[in-house]
């Protein structure tokens, strides 16, 4: 069954067992981001963070592309000098944080075109599954825009500082297989089978145990975020691991490996 979200541009349906998709449709803006889309996207993330029921979120656009990033044309010419970095930055901000911070595994399918921000909100989920015929690409140079530093960090974290500096300094798309080769996804498929690619990758991140998906993206983003662990921290991650062998989960893995059989995950 199928949610229209900000007035019909963000859609919210569930094409396989624990999978929840959202697909950005704004056609008439090229799927750019505004406010209402980023608004929405920060609101129905955290429901979809009730139980296992939702245990991986697949994000994409309607075809023919992913984004064409943050709509600029949505901010009145007079409100630049006063309210531009308010406008651009809280609603953006807000949207990604909510994907960072989702516990679950998040997908991007990017089955288009994706460019400024929406190649940050591509870069924010966990994994990135790309249509052979996507470009994607980094614009600021070519709209006099110093990016933020919060977004320039992902990049930096993901592809390193030679291509973070080559898709900021050059303004230039890039296509699918060399965004493959460089990190900035991590798969690449025939454009025809992108759709049902990307639900199958859901569906099997999906199938996998609850706790562990959980714990192993919580210590892995917190790992990433602190390269030198205080104390507490080290403590945290160590009671973590222990937690899942008194798991019901962790039994039910064992025996389910045992007797050749798929597992019934209870998320406890």
């Amino acid at each position: 069954m199928e949610a229209r979200l900000a007035g019909g541009k963000l859609l919210l349906d569930r094409p396989a067992d624990a999978v929840a998709r959202l697909t950005i449709a704004n056609p008439e803006r090229r799927n750019a981001l505004d406010h209402e889309i980023l608004d929405a996207i920060a609101e129905v993330l955290p429901q979809l963070n009730r139980g296992i029921e939702n245990r991986c979120v697949l994000i994409t656009g309607a075809p023919p592309l992913f984004s064409a990033g943050y709509d600029i044309a949505g901010i009145p010419d007079q409100s630049f000098e006063r309210d531009a970095e308010a406008l651009v930055a809280h609603p953006f901000h807000a949207a990604m944080e909510a994907i960072a911070r989702h516990p679950w595994p998040t997908i991007a399918a990017v089955n288009g075109h994706c460019l400024g921000g929406g190649l940050e909100l591509a870069i924010t989920c966990d994994l990135r599954i790309c249509a052979a015929g996507a470009k994607l690409g980094m614009p600021p140079a070519k709209l006099g825009l110093i990016y933020g530093h919060t977004g320039l960090r992902k990049f930096l974290d993901t592809i390193g500082l030679p291509y973070t500096k080559e898709l900021f300094l050059t303004g230039r798309n890039v296509e699918a297989g060399r965004a493959e080769r460089i990190g900035l996804v991590n798969w690449v498929v025939g454009d025809a089978e992108l759709e049902d690619e990307a639900v199958a990758l859901a569906a099997a991140v999906a199938a996998n145990a609850p706790l562990s998906m959980r714990g192993n993206k919580h210590a892995i983003d917190l790992l990433q975020a602190n390269p030198e662990l205080t104390e507490q921290q080290e403590a945290g991650l160590v009671a973590l691991r222990e937690s899942c062998f008194s798991s019901e989960d962790f039994r039910e893995g064992i025996r389910a490996f045992a007797e050749k059989r798929d597992p019934q995950w209870t998320g406890r």
